[in-house]
C-alpha cells in the first residue's frame, strides 16, 4: 500500500512540475509564433482582403481601395483568359507530377541495385533539386534555343534536321519543354522519399517470392508498390503542392508564352498584377491557388486518418 501511495505521490508531483515548467517552454515559442504570423499569416489574410477591393496604381498610392465585394471574383470567373490559365496549370501540374513520380520511382529501382558508383550517382542527380531555379531554367533555355542550342546542334549533327526549330516558339513543343524542365527538377526529390520506402520494405518478403517462383514483375506489382502505396501517395502529394505553385521556371523558360501556351495560373496573377496594375484580380487568382491545395491537403489527411481507423 505504502507503494500505491508513494507512486501516486510521484506521478502528483511530476504533474504539477510539468504544468509549472509549460509557461517557460511556451515562452520559446513566441519568436517562432511571430515569425509565422509576420511571413505568413499576415500576408495570407493581407492578400485575401485586396481580393475584395478594387486596387490599381492611383488605390495604391493614395493607400484605399473602393470595396467591391465578390465582384472581383465574378469578374475573373466570367473570363476565358482565367479558365484558360487554372486549365493550363492543371494540365501542366498532372503531366509533371505523373512522370516525376514515375521517373522517381524507376531511379529508386535502379539504385537498390548494386551499381558501382551509385551513392556518387544519386547525389548528382540530387543536384537538378538543390541547383537554383534561374540556372536551371536558363540552362533548359539554353539547351531549348533555336538558333544556338545544344539539342539542336545534336539533332543536325546526326542529320535528323536541317535548319532551326524553336522549340520553345511553338505552343505543344514549348508546352513539353516546360513539363520536362519541372520533372528533371521536382524527379531527385521524389527519388529520395522513394528510396527510403524502398529500403523499409523487408528483403524477406523477396526471397520468400523468389522462391514460390515469383518474376521481377511479379515482385513489384505485389510486394513493392503495395508497400510503397503511402508513401507514393505522399511524394505525389508534395510534388503537386510544389508544381502548382511553380512561377518562376515557366517565366524564366517561356514568360507563359507563345501565345499562351504556358501560362499557368501564377503567370496570370503575375501579369494582372505588374503589367495590367489590377491589384485585386491578381489577388483572386493568388487566393485560388491557395484553396485549391487547401482542399486536398484536407482530403489528404482526412484519408489518412481514414486509414489508420481502418
Amino acid at each position: 500500500m505504502s507503494t500505491r501511495a508513494e507512486n501516486r505521490a510521484a506521478a502528483a508531483h511530476h504533474k504539477v512540475a510539468a504544468a509549472r515548467r509549460f509557461p517557460n517552454e511556451a515562452l520559446l515559442l513566441v519568436p517562432a509564433v511571430i515569425f509565422v504570423v509576420a511571413t505568413v499569416v499576415y500576408p495570407l489574410l493581407y492578400n485575401i482582403s485586396q481580393s475584395f477591393f478594387d486596387i490599381g496604381i492611383a488605390e495604391i498610392v493614395s493607400g484605399a481601395g473602393k470595396w467591391v465585394g465578390f465582384e472581383n471574383y465574378a469578374d475573373q470567373l466570367q473570363r476565358p483568359e482565367f479558365w484558360a490559365a487554372l486549365g493550363i496549370s492543371v494540365s501542366y501540374t498532372a503531366a509533371t507530377v505523373v512522370l516525376s513520380v514515375i521517373v522517381a520511382l524507376l531511379l529508386a529501382q535502379l539504385f537498390q541495385l548494386n551499381i558501382p558508383g551509385r551513392d556518387y550517382m544519386r547525389a548528382l542527380i540530387l543536384l537538378a533539386w538543390i541547383i537554383p531555379t534561374v540556372i536551371s531554367a536558363n540552362v533548359w533555355r539554353w539547351l531549348l534555343d533555336g538558333s544556338y542550342g545544344l539539342l539542336n546542334g545534336m539533332l543536325r549533327m546526326f542529320g535528323i534536321i536541317d535548319g532551326d526549330v524553336f522549340w520553345l516558339g511553338e505552343p505543344v513543343t514549348a508546352f513539353i519543354a516546360v513539363v520536362a524542365a519541372s520533372v528533371w527538377t521536382f524527379a531527385p526529390l521524389g527519388m529520395i522519399l522513394l528510396t527510403a520506402g524502398l529500403q523499409s520494405i523487408p528483403h524477406s518478403l523477396y526471397e520468400a517470392a523468389m522462391v514460390d517462383g515469383a518474376s521481377r514483375w511479379q515482385r513489384f506489382l505485389n510486394i513493392t508498390v503495395p508497400a510503397l502505396k503511402p508513401v507514393l501517395y505522399t511524394t505525389a502529394f508534395l510534388l503537386f503542392i510544389y508544381t502548382f505553385k511553380t512561377f518562376d521556371t515557366i517565366f524564366l523558360m517561356t514568360g507563359g508564352g507563345p501565345g499562351g501556351a504556358t501560362k499557368i495560373l501564377p503567370v496570370y496573377a503575375y501579369e494582372q498584377a505588374f503589367i495590367f496594375f489590377k491589384f485585386g484580380k491578381a489577388a483572386v487568382a493568388t487566393t485560388i491557388l491557395l484553396v485549391i491545395p487547401t482542399v486536398l491537403s484536407i482530403l489528404y489527411f482526412h484519408s489518412i486518418k481514414k486509414e489508420e481507423r481502418s
